[in-house]
């Protein structure tokens, strides 16, 4: 079987999407199978053929060299049908990773995955354009796929709801934890990681794009809470998304400018040191399709709390706090609890190691390599069928 995979979003995103398309579609390729890929990325920049060399599978990589908009504009906005098989080439299957499905030929199975539906749940959490693009883009592409994988039960929900979709049309497929991911003990590389960031220990660590969906402007106030009875800092990791600006005045009119720092985007080879550097990590998000950091935080032994809502009790299970994420005292409550009681901290380091084993990216692979087996058989079925009449 030939399938064809999208793989803009890895070419282009370095975290959330993009880092979930490179795991998975790497951890795909390293498995052993008849099938072959094609893969393609728009982009103003060529990857690196090379991240591909431990592949065991046979695969083809097409660059487009312009903007990935174009794309968007092209298949979405503009509704060109133009078929994704101009660029893949004959295929046997589609998948595109991230929310909307380009136009095909007649007759060849799509598989759609869809992270989350934030932008309806959570409507600040996108720009207004890009809001409106998805509320029109996601609901047809949802439609039109043969087969959608969710990240989550959360999101397998969600679809059901608001889109009506069957639920036989959705699988549920777990994001798993790259085996960098384990407690680091080397003090020189925690040292070396703090330097790097202008961070000092202790600290409390969280982890995603500055944008309100993230919930920090809570977090910020129950750390004020805390702030002069803790000696930790509050770290905030991540790129600058939309709406971030209030984030920066509330720690200035709370005076914490000395308290509340922001490191910017952080690499991925230093995540793990990072983490590990940590204290506790702290993921109070209003909505997530699935929240990997706090897996990935899990995974390197490092005490969590994390929301009560969406996707992430699916992920935190029994391992660290759960609070309500508009709840600043709960959220102040937790923060004291994780830092202070050591048996509970204890517990939470042992069981999110434990836990985090379950979610491996070579398991959501041969999971989603059962899939396309599952469609490609019951494609064929069908045609038998059309045939016989």
């Amino acid at each position: 079987m030939k399938i064809g995979i999208d793989y803009t979003s890895a070419a282009t995103q370095g975290a959330g999407i993009g880092r979930y398309t490179r795991e998975l579609i790497h951890a795909l390729l390293a498995l052993p199978s008849d099938n072959s890929y094609s893969l393609f990325y728009a982009s103003r920049k060529r990857i690196q053929h090379s991240a591909f060399s431990d592949q065991r599978s046979a695969i083809s990589i097409q660059h487009l060299p312009f903007h990935d908009k174009w794309l968007m504009r092209l298949w979405h906005r503009l509704r060109i049908p133009i078929p994704v098989e101009l660029v893949t080439g004959k295929i046997d299957l589609f998948h595109s990773p991230d929310f909307t499905l380009p136009p095909t030929l007649p007759g060849v199975p799509t598989l759609l995955t869809v992270h989350d539906l934030s932008f309806i749940r959570d409507p600040d959490s996108a720009w207004p354009s890009l809001r409106a693009f998805l509320n029109q883009a996601v609901p047809r592409s949802v439609k039109r796929a043969t087969h959608v994988l969710a990240d989550s039960q959360a999101t397998r929900d969600d679809l059901i709801e608001l889109f009506g979709t069957p639920a036989d049309k959705i699988t549920v497929l777990y994001s798993g934890v790259d085996a960098r991911f384990a407690p680091v003990r080397d003090r020189s590389i925690l040292d070396q990681v703090c330097v790097k960031y202008g961070i000092t220990r202790p600290f409390i660590l969280s982890v995603g794009t500055l944008q309100p969906r993230k919930n920090y402007a809570r977090l910020i106030q129950a750390f004020a809470h805390l702030a002069n009875d803790l000696p930790q800092q509050l770290i905030i990791a991540g790129g600058q998304g939309w709406l971030f600006g209030d984030i920066f005045t509330q720690v200035k009119a709370l005076g914490l400018e000395n308290r509340v720092r922001f490191p910017d985007f952080v690499d991925d080879a230093d995540l793990p040191a990072l983490y590990s550097a940590a204290d506790l990590f702290a993921y109070v998000s209003l909505y997530e399709g699935f929240g990997l950091p706090l897996l990935e935080a899990m995974a390197c032994g490092t005490p969590v709390i994390g929301s009560n809502t969406s996707s992430l009790p699916e992920v935190i299970g029994a391992v660290g706090l759960q609070v309500d994420p508009r709840n600043v005292a709960a959220i102040a409550n937790a923060l004291k609890m994780m830092l202070t009681q050591s048996d509970l901290r204890a517990r939470s380091m042992v069981a999110g190691i434990d836990r985090a084993r379950l979610f491996t990216w070579e398991k959501a692979a041969r999971e989603l390599l059962s899939i396309y087996d599952r469609l490609d058989i019951e494609t064929k079925r069908r045609r038998d069928r059309e045939t016989e009449r």
